[in-house]
């Protein structure tokens, strides 16, 4: 609907974040009340991930949710440019991690012992794998951001802690794995057994891959391709789907007390499920390595081998509809699942409560292998063991993030960089609203094959003003950190009509209700307001007068461009926002050419 602040993984405005926040204290005083309560003191290694969940998603969602409000549905971020960016990856890595890792983690940790009927592998290996995995993820976030104009020690220290994420990840998946001990012979047969070692095998390569890509002469070529999208759903379908799926095939004969109606569907569903994972994401790695190469090929000559960018988007569509048919497969076999699940219901009557009583609480001292145990003894404190994770993760976030904020250096300003006009703000919203960061991105690295193609690499000082700041993750389109002047006024109005008109092959929607809907002026004088709390020098009093002049002003220059080439529209439509915003990106340091219908 466009009602989004642009942030990967927090799009959602202001009062949601706030009711997102409410309902998370709410979860997390029952699930803390529960743990001190319970007359079992001793807390197994799930109930750890699940602490850890907790406490960091709600540290991530409130740090990197603070957003000035515009408006009821319309607010920007406190932060700006680069810091925004280490903010936003600081909390986006982690949000995946602390929401699809570690709850499924414990998740692993209680089914997959129950469903093979063994202990874990190893009590102290869980040990090392929690802590090790909490205190370092948090430090991985800025290998999102690396050869972009973060600085060089934030990159460096996410490349490194990303690659130390390998030892604690493949921990835990070998104590998973190796608890299936003596029982190998039960994965054949049993459906749910099947989905859990697919689904830890998953988590083994995805938090391998994680690290490789985090290498920057890797990140090089993988950044901004559709390898980045493979990894993550190696993860998101491996790993979250096919352990959910065998949770499911494990709870519900227990909950209605009846064998699941057919074990032949369910293994129909497992080899369904694993052929559309594969078609889903061998394609993706083919089409990202393609994108990747096809971008940094340069001839015999010297120049680039591809210089239109089309040409690497026509060579990745096939790849594409590969990955529509692996989805299918997949939903299809969810939908198999469901329909099991319905009929093993329908077999059985669900028992609603079940008499259970907590053995008599003991003072036994915590022994491991006849010697008292320190971590034996803090598994029975919740309240001082959630407070070392706390302090665990914490670490890593305040080291990469205070000195981005107190250290001058790290974002040197430029003397020639101003704030957005009027219009150009209102066009930068309309470039969120309609989501073209999803496909263009707003970073030239400093590599050769990119300042060729697109111009001078991106500067930190340049995006002091940007709140929130628009680098992207993924180019489907041009980068457009230089796009201003690049093409005529007219071009961009045609492109946004019909991009094929302009740009044969394009894969880009049309936007033509830009160019017939009324630009919305009213909201102006608290969007101004709004971004002069948060930093952006705004005169005071100048959203009450001057900036609907200077708005007026600035459009009018528009609809004269756009006459010279052949358009005639009014001031006060969408488009011409938007154009003046896509007009400005990249000129405040370097002279604009003069753009002519002539051009």
């Amino acid at each position: 609907m466009g009602l989004t602040t642009s942030k990967e993984y927090a799009e959602l405005e202001w009062p949601i974040k706030i009711a997102i926040a409410i309902v998370w204290v709410a979860f997390a005083v029952n699930l803390f009340g529960t743990i001190v309560k319970r007359r079992e003191k001793h807390m197994y290694v799930a109930i750890w991930f699940y602490i850890a969940t907790v406490v960091t998603v709600a540290v991530l969602h409130i740090t990197n949710s603070m957003t000035m409000p515009a408006g009821w549905f319309k607010s920007y971020s406190m932060y700006a440019g680069v810091q925004d960016a280490l903010v936003q990856w600081w909390y986006g890595h982690n949000a995946v991690a602390f929401f699809l890792t570690t709850p499924y983690l414990g998740l692993m940790y209680y089914f997959l012992p129950k469903a093979a009927n063994r202990p874990i592998f190893s009590y102290r290996l869980s040990i090392i794998h929690f802590w090790a995995l909490i205190f370092l993820y948090i430090w991985a976030g800025p290998h999102h951001l690396l050869y972009t104009a973060l600085p060089d020690w934030a990159q460096s220290l996410g490349m490194v802690f990303s690659l130390m994420l390998i030892a604690p990840s493949w921990g835990g998946m070998l104590n998973g794995l190796l608890t299936l001990r003596g029982v190998w012979d039960k994965v054949r047969q049993d459906p749910v057994l099947k989905f859990m070692v697919v689904a830890v095998t998953a988590y083994g390569m995805a938090t391998l891959e994680g690290p490789v890509m985090a290498i920057k002469t890797v990140n090089s070529l993988s950044h901004y391709t559709d390898w980045t999208i493979a990894h993550a759903h190696g993860g998101a379908l491996g790993w979250n789907g096919f352990l959910t799926f065998s949770m499911l095939y494990y709870l519900f004969p227990r909950l209605y007390k009846t064998n699941l109606w057919s074990t032949k569907l369910a293994n129909y569903h497992f080899w369904l499920g694993l052929l559309g994972m594969m078609f889903y994401i061998i394609p993706i790695y083919v089409a990202g390595i393609t994108e990747g190469l096809m971008w940094k090929q340069f001839n015999k000559d010297g120049f680039l081998q591809y210089p239109n960018f089309l040409e690497t988007i026509i060579q990745v569509v096939p790849m594409f509809r590969l990955r529509a048919i692996g989805g299918m497969l997949y939903i299809l076999g969810v939908l198999m699942m469901a329909y099991n699940l319905y009929r093993t219901a329908k077999a059985g009557k669900f028992e609603s409560d079940t008499e259970a009583q907590a053995a008599p609480l003991e003072k036994t001292p915590a022994v491991a292998h006849g010697k008292l145990s320190w971590h034996r003894m803090l598994e029975g404190k919740p309240m001082f063991f959630t407070v070392l994770a706390i302090v665990s993760i914490l670490v890593g976030g305040l080291v990469e993030i205070i000195p981005m904020f107190l250290v001058r250096e790290n974002v040197p300003t430029i003397a020639s960089v101003h704030p957005y006009t009027p219009l150009e703000v209102l066009g930068r919203d309309i470039y969120i609203r309609e989501g073209c960061l999803g496909c263009h991105s707003q970073m030239i690295r400093p590599f050769r094959s990119e300042t060729e193609r697109y111009g001078e690499y991106s500067k930190a000082g340049e995006f002091i003003y940007d709140h929130p700041f628009l680098w992207g993750s993924e180019r489907k389109g041009p980068d457009l950190a230089r796009e201003g002047g690049k093409y005529p006024a007219a071009w961009h109005y045609n492109h946004m009509d019909d991009p094929r008109s302009v740009s044969p092959g394009s894969i880009m929607p049309r936007y033509s209700w830009l160019l017939t809907q009324n630009l919305e002026t009213d909201t102006l004088p608290w969007k101004l307001s709004a971004l002069r709390r948060i930093g952006v020098p705004y005169p005071a009093g100048y959203e009450n007068g001057p900036a609907q002049k200077d708005l007026q002003e600035q459009a009018e220059k528009v609809v004269a461009d756009l006459k010279l080439g052949g358009v005639n529209t009014d001031p006060n439509k969408e488009i011409i926002a938007l154009i003046g915003y896509l007009q400005r990106l990249g000129t405040d340091i370097k002279s604009a050419p003069v753009t002519t219908a002539a051009k």
